[in-house]
């Protein structure tokens, strides 16, 4: 019942001079809503800094096969051929940490369209869900290939802007037909532009298509060596039949001719174990890329039989360089705009201190008063306290108002981004009780050590 009777001779004294009581809480008003814009504005502008650095692959992994060792001389990375498109399935089926994942198979060849050519970056086979993997989902024009044309090994493909600007020239790629290395693909869509990566490559300098398509019909690696040792044997095996028997003549008559180049190409023969080069995965987020290594290396290990003495055959790789770049931004702006409240903050404090003082100037007879009918140094105190803490409260609250509006109007005017920060709303309302107290400290403790008798006397 005290405590309720000191606020309402606080919330009283207040109201006696409404004016000076709005310019005290306009130092707090202006401090909080600065704070509030700021945190907001600052906290859109980082996830947009934040998604842009991770479509640019912060938290992306690659798993590429290991190297291969013969008589003791190591092959090199990726000379061991160990991936699957298989373990990309087990990967985002059994690692909770994976997002998603896709296949990549790597080719290196001429790219024609009618009279021009022109030599891309990158010729990768994959599936649809690299473009999720990538953040590449919005197309610039057509669409993307789907699951069907991966299993079928459709020729259809995705173009990056580069090779649109240079084999097209201004001309709609979609629907057109270009050729690699003879074979002819059907552009389905267009990729909307990346720019240069932090290695300075350009990312839109690509084509995209159904790996098995770019596996079988322009890399052609694993059949071809396939088809090569089987007719090497074959051959061998009807050597050794010649010589026992002379059934069948040894020259002249080929029983069963090999297929062209052509006939390899249009009737690709898959092979059961078909490898991939790489296997691009996405982590839920930058925070879960080590624990999703783990959970990759672990299944992978098992998947691949290995003994617990054996090194791994696959090297994972992260964007160590994106993800420290990420946290370095995200530590810079949390740090200036906690500078920038800090400074506001005070100077509202000040401000509150200072015509605190000055109500205590005025109101020296009624504290004498008081104290001579028996109000002690504590009560007086307390109601001062109250008095400051309600004038930072009552600022807060029409601060966050401010500061809300105002970043809403920089969003609706200026496009920037901005996001609703409910941490710094209740840290606000917080920061303000605690500035009065401490702001309002001293003022009040100089009114709870004035003389009784010569407060009375004071003219």
């Amino acid at each position: 019942m005290k405590l309720l009777r000191l606020v309402r001779t606080a919330i009283r004294a207040l109201r006696r001079n409404i004016t000076r009581a709005l310019l005290t809480m306009l130092g707090i008003v202006i401090g909080i809503a600065a704070v509030i814009a700021m945190m907001e504005i600052g906290q859109g502008a980082s996830t947009a800094i934040q998604r842009t650095i991770s479509s640019m692959g912060s938290n992306t992994l690659l798993v590429m096969p290991g190297a291969q060792r013969s008589g003791g001389i190591s092959m090199g990375a990726g000379s061991n051929v160990t991936l699957t498109d298989s373990d990309c399935e087990a990967i985002v089926r059994e690692c909770p940490d994976v997002r998603q994942a896709a296949v990549i198979v790597r080719a290196n060849s001429q790219v024609i369209y009618g009279n021009r050519n022109y030599y891309p970056n990158s010729i990768y086979g994959t599936d649809p869900d690299y473009l999720d993997v990538r953040d590449w989902q919005n197309l610039a024009e057509g669409d993307t290939f789907n699951d069907r044309d991966v299993r079928s090994g459709a020729k259809v493909c995705l173009i990056g802007q580069t090779i649109k600007r240079e084999l097209f020239q201004g001309e709609s790629p979609v629907g057109k037909e270009i050729r690699i290395r003879n074979v002819t693909f059907r552009v389905v869509g267009v990729l909307s532009s990346k720019g240069a990566n932090l290695m300075g490559m350009d990312q839109d300098d690509i084509i995209l298509a159904p790996w098995t398509t770019i596996r079988y019909r322009i890399s052609n690696q694993r059949s071809s060596s396939s088809s090569s040792s089987s007719s090497s044997s074959s051959s061998s095996s009807g050597n050794s039949v010649n010589t026992l028997s002379n059934l069948y003549p040894s020259t002249g008559i080929v029983l069963y001719p090999e297929k062209s180049a052509v006939q390899q190409a249009n009737n690709p023969m898959p092979v059961r174990f078909a490898n991939v080069d790489q296997i691009i995965l996405a982590a839920r987020s930058a925070d879960s890329i080590r624990s999703a290594m783990s959970q990759i290396t672990e299944l992978l290990r098992e998947r691949h039989r290995l003994a617990a003495d054996d090194d791994d055959d696959f090297q994972i790789r992260d964007m160590t360089e994106l993800t420290n770049t990420l946290s370095s931004t995200s530590r810079l702006m949390t740090r200036l705009l906690l500078f920038v409240a800090l400074i506001s903050l005070i100077v509202g404090g000040v401000g509150i201190m200072n015509i605190m003082l000055v109500s205590v100037t005025e109101r020296t007879r009624e504290i004498g008063l008081r104290m001579a009918v028996g109000a002690r140094t504590y009560d007086i105190l307390l109601q001062f306290l109250i008095e400051a803490v309600i004038l930072c409260l009552l600022g807060g609250l029409i601060g966050i108002a401010l500061g809300r509006g105002a970043s809403e109007i920089v969003a609706l005017t200026l496009k920037w981004p901005t996001q609703i920060s409910v941490e710094a709303i209740v840290t606000s309302v917080f920061v303000a009780c605690v500035v009065g107290m401490v702001f309002g400290f001293y003022p009040a403790w100089r009114a709870s050590r004035l003389d009784p008798i010569e407060a009375l006397r004071y003219e």
